[in-house]
Order: C-alpha cells, then structure tokens, then sequence
C-alpha cells in the first residue's frame, strides 16, 4: 500500500478516544446519552467511543450521503438511514468521523433539532476547519487535521481502507 501514510497512529487513536470518553463521561454526569453515529465513516469511531463512556447510554445509527465514490463531496445530502428510537427530550451527542466543510454537519444538526432533543453536541473525530464552507461547531475533536484525504479507522476511500487500524493520507 504505497499510496498510504500514516498520519495519526492506532495507540493514538485510542489514547484520544479515552480522553473524549472521559471528557463526555463528566458533561454528562447524572443524564442519560444517546450517541447516534453517523454511518458508515464513524461505526468504529462510534463504538470505540461508547465503551470509553461511563454513563447510562443508547445507540443508534443515522446514515446520510454525500460523497459516493468520489474523494470530494457531491454538495448533495440524502438521508439514506433514519434513526429508529425516539429522540425528543433526550441527550444527544451525534458521533461523526470527520468534519470538513460543514454541509452534512449542518444538514444532520437541522434534521435532528427538528425532532426536539433536550440537547445536541457534536463529537468528530477529524476536524478539518480550515476547510468550512458552513459555520458549524464541533463540541469534542479528536484531532484536528489542516488537509489531506483520510482513510482507515472507518474512514474510505470508494469503500475501500476502512479497515486499516491507523489514520492514514491516501496519497494520488
């Protein structure tokens, strides 16, 4: 895999997922959370996160697209899995992989807020601000990432590489 470069290693990874999961264990503290992960880019994030978390939880999974095939967004969102469990009047916290320009950040956070939640925080393992094209905030960031496209740790490229346990560029 000469076109990969490890940009952010698996103990790393795992040392920041435990950080998070403390850092949402204490905000939490006394409520109950529904982490909604967002398919398919953060399954592993998603899961890796709950088991980091020490408080009552729920799961479940939403599933927007906007990328297909391509290595940039389409700029076209379809919902293409709702969430199956009622949210209104609970605590969110909405698990994305990465945050880049802000488009499904924003669309996902109108869609679920139109739904009444008691509250949404947004937790993105890669945040990628200096690429916003929408205004969104990121309330927990894994790591912040200035460019290059990302694969492995969930993350693909064409459904390809998610599989890989580190963080890495794919390189052209």
């Amino acid at each position: 895999m000469a076109n990969l470069e490890i940009l952010i290693n698996r103990a790393a990874i795992a040392n920041r997922v435990v950080e998070l999961g403390r850092q949402v264990s204490a905000d939490y503290a006394g409520s109950e959370l529904l982490v909604v992960g967002v398919l398919t880019g953060a399954f592993i994030f998603t899961a890796d996160l709950v088991r980091a978390l020490d408080l009552p939880l729920a799961v479940d999974f939403i599933r927007v697209a906007s990328y297909g095939e391509a290595t940039c967004s389409s700029g076209r969102i379809s919902l293409t899995k709702e969430l199956e469990c009622q949210i209104a009047g609970r605590h969110l916290l909405l698990v994305e992989d990465i945050v880049d320009t802000g488009r499904t950040l924003a669309w996902l956070q109108a869609h679920l807020l139109g739904r009444n939640p008691a509250s949404l925080k947004v937790c993105a393992l890669i945040d990628k601000s200096e690429r916003r094209e929408v205004a969104v905030a990121v309330d927990y960031v894994g790591f912040p990432v200035a460019e290059g496209f990302l694969v492995g740790y969930g993350l693909d490229c064409g459904d390809r590489y998610r599989q890989l346990p580190d963080l890495c560029h794919l390189r052209p």
